[in-house]
């Protein structure tokens, strides 16, 4: 049996930055909610937060370029500056006078973060789930990233079929073993479309094949904090008890660096929940609702009266 999503989305397409671009809004009173996905994920994936928030302000989600429903950038590389862009772009549509509250997870929490600290006054408040950025690019590295890129230009992207619905929630639950079945299920028909090879049942991710290539620009753990330091809204940074950090990078980033970068932040609050990993808005989406609404506190309208939020935290959230 599929999960059944309490409050159904609009699909809204625009013309930004020269791309049909896609984002689901749950539409409502008050001032928006923006939520950003991760790598390889898609706007439809926050639908069980949305499902647990108990609020009737509007929310948007967003498909990058080149993920879920928005067209591919139709280049070699997704350049990390022009998600700005298409953000920006949609918040100029979304709400162009007023701030909004943000909300990223993984790339999109990365996203947010340096979003919020280059544009301070379009963010009103931020929540970061486990968008910890990555370790940090020596330049001595440049030449090896460089040529690895060049070499993976010689062969077309290509990202794995499947052979039906089935498949694709077997995968989604090998990669996350705490995604309950019923929603593996129901994410399945939305990261996934037929595919265009004709199979019958075959099916084929949303997502860019170019997004797995390697990138030939460096991470620059500098640059990034700088942008973060200019962040005056405040920010929630909330992760998983299983450490996906040191999963992820090992030594290459300890958690020790990720604290020294959190401390360059002025208004920060740190959460870390129990019984769930990367995709804590899949594990524990109550828990992370709770958090939400809790430090969100209450919206405004556009007349300024006062949309109250329900607040509380939820048992098990630390």
């Amino acid at each position: 049996m599929n999960y059944a999503p309490k409050r159904q989305p609009q699909s809204e397409f625009r013309s930004l930055r020269a791309l049909r671009q896609h984002a689901l809004h749950w539409p409502g009173q008050g001032s928006p909610l923006v939520l950003l996905h991760g790598w390889m994920d898609l706007a439809a994936s926050f639908q069980f937060l949305v499902d647990a928030l108990d609020t009737e302000r509007p929310i948007w989600a967003l498909d990058w370029r080149g993920f879920g429903q928005s067209e591919g950038a139709g280049r070699d590389a997704y350049w990390f500056a022009d998600y700005l862009g298409d953000l920006e772009a949609w918040l100029d549509l979304i709400s162009p006078t007023e701030p909004v509250d943000l909300l990223g997870h993984s790339m999109g929490g990365n996203v947010a973060m340096l979003y919020a600290g280059v544009r301070p006054q379009r963010v009103r408040r931020l929540v970061n789930l486990e968008g910890y950025g990555l370790p940090d690019s020596p330049p001595e590295q440049a030449p090896e990233r460089m040529a690895r890129w060049l070499d993976e230009l010689r062969e077309p992207a290509r990202l794995a079929p499947y052979a039906d619905l089935d498949a694709v929630a077997a995968r989604l639950r090998k990669t996350n073993p705490r995604l309950a079945p019923e929603r593996a299920a129901w994410l399945a028909t939305q990261w996934s479309r037929p595919g265009a090879g004709g199979e019958v049942g075959g099916r084929e991710l949303c997502a860019d094949p170019v997004h797995k290539r390697s990138h030939a620009v460096l991470y620059r753990r500098a640059e990034a904090l700088a942008c973060w330091a200019r962040i005056t809204a405040p920010v929630l940074f909330i992760e998983g008890e299983d450490d996906s950090l040191a999963a992820y990078f090992g030594r290459r980033y300890p958690r020790s660096d990720l604290l020294e970068r959190l401390a360059v932040v002025p208004q920060l609050r740190h959460e870390r929940l129990s019984d769930c990993g990367h995709m804590l808005h899949h594990d524990r989406p109550e828990a992370v609702a709770a958090l939400l609404q809790e430090f969100l506190g209450p919206v405004h309208t556009n007349g300024g009266q006062r949309v109250a939020i329900q607040t509380g935290r939820q048992r098990g959230a630390k």
